[in-house]
């Protein structure tokens, strides 16, 4: 029996982009922008630095001029996120806007919708959140329930979310919405997705605290929340189509293998000449893998380039890239460990230690669980 293969084909490398990589470094110098080991990167909220982005041109730039964007590639893109990921910036309020959200209304909504929201969002003064899973759901999207039912002039949405970040301070969230009953033979059909603005009547969102305290997850309850027709992307019963392929775009990006980049980074800064050889090996691991990671996320980057849809590839990057994540508080815990006993003493570090350690499991739910990613990766290679 004849299986498909996985290719993640190196990015070509060009002058351009090292300029684009030296352009990103002196714009977070001239911004005072410095790396912050409290800070998570692309999930931390700052609003003014997402408009300080938008002058620059770094959000929203694969698309079309006309909305305010740039015409750049998929890998530009790629190069200009990583710079700004490794460099402490905090990308968290125009993110999902950016990274999935403004593309699905790039090429699914009505021409009305595209020319108010799209250039709102390049500016960094709009931001999205993602309303796919729900409370018993998990990352079985084809088990969504919330309902969307025909009236005048659009559509009723009533349900729950889970687990949606930001949506507390974002303007819209795309949500997956049940239009028409699963068939016997389909259970993924009958699924669309809205724009719902985030300050409609019959919307309540409460938080969601995770283990360190911190609250960017909700809860949302959708009491009858009207959705005029012109916010529902595609046709009807296209749901599951988008949705997997927004979902190429969320799992392969550098943010799957930077959201701890600081404390990695700051564990590079700390090894001191005195660390032991398994402190030497467990950072030069990570970093090998690192490397790696940095491939198959460019080559994915490369494929969306070139028009295809990496959806196993994407899958595979979540997938690596989560167990890295996971891997990296551990492999630093230990060196500190070390560090204590030669009687040396760093607070702060270790105090973000201990939050990416509580933070960790959470990478293997958002984006797609292990099992559903790597029963996406078999499917691709004629497995099952």
């Amino acid at each position: 029996m004849l299986h498909k293969t996985i290719r993640l084909d190196p990015v070509e490398k060009r002058p351009e982009f090292d300029a684009l990589r030296r352009e990103v470094r002196a714009f977070l110098a001239e911004v005072g922008q410095e790396r912050n080991l409290s800070r998570t990167n692309w999930s931390s909220f700052d609003p003014e630095f997402s408009r300080l982005c938008g002058q620059r041109g770094y959000i929203g730039m694969t698309w079309p001029k006309r909305y305010g964007g740039r015409d750049a590639s998929p890998i530009q893109k790629y190069v200009v996120n990583e710079e700004l990921i490794a460099g402490g910036a905090p990308l968290g309020a125009h993110w999902v806007a950016d990274r999935q959200s403004g593309t699905q209304i790039l090429r699914h909504a009505t021409a009305e919708v595209r020319e108010d929201i799209l250039p709102r969002i390049v500016r960094g003064e709009c931001y999205f959140g993602i309303g796919m899973s729900e409370p018993g759901s998990g990352s079985d999207l084809a088990s969504v329930q919330m309902k969307a039912r025909r009236g005048e002039g659009g559509w009723v949405l009533s349900g729950r979310k889970l687990w949606t970040t930001n949506a507390h301070r974002v303007h819209y969230l795309i949500a997956l919405a049940r239009t028409s009953p699963a068939t016997e033979k389909d259970r993924r059909a009958g699924l669309s997705q809205f724009i719902v603005d985030m300050s409609s009547p019959g919307l309540d969102v409460r938080p969601v605290y995770d283990l360190v305290g911190n609250h960017e997850f909700n809860e949302l309850t959708f009491d009858d929340v009207f959705v005029p027709d012109s916010h529902m992307l595609g046709g009807e019963g296209d749901g599951w189509k988008l949705v997997t392929g927004e979902l190429a775009f969320e799992r392969s990006g550098p943010d799957r293998y930077l959201s701890n980049a600081q404390l990695l980074l700051g564990a590079a800064d700390r090894l001191s000449s005195e660390a032991s050889a398994s402190d030497v090996a467990g950072l030069g691991r990570l970093i090998a893998h690192l490397a790696s990671l940095r491939r198959m996320s460019g080559s994915v980057a490369g494929m969306l380039d070139r028009g295809l849809m990496p959806n196993a590839e994407a899958a595979l990057v979540k997938d690596v890239g989560t167990r890295f994540e996971q891997e990296v508080p551990e492999v630093v815990r230990k060196m500190l460990s070390a560090s204590r006993r030669r009687g040396e003493d760093d607070a702060e570090f270790e105090a973000l230690t201990r939050e990416m350690i509580l933070t960790a499991p959470c990478y293997t739910i958002r984006g797609g669980t292990t099992e559903i990613l790597r029963g996406i990766i078999a499917r691709d290679l004629g497995l099952r």
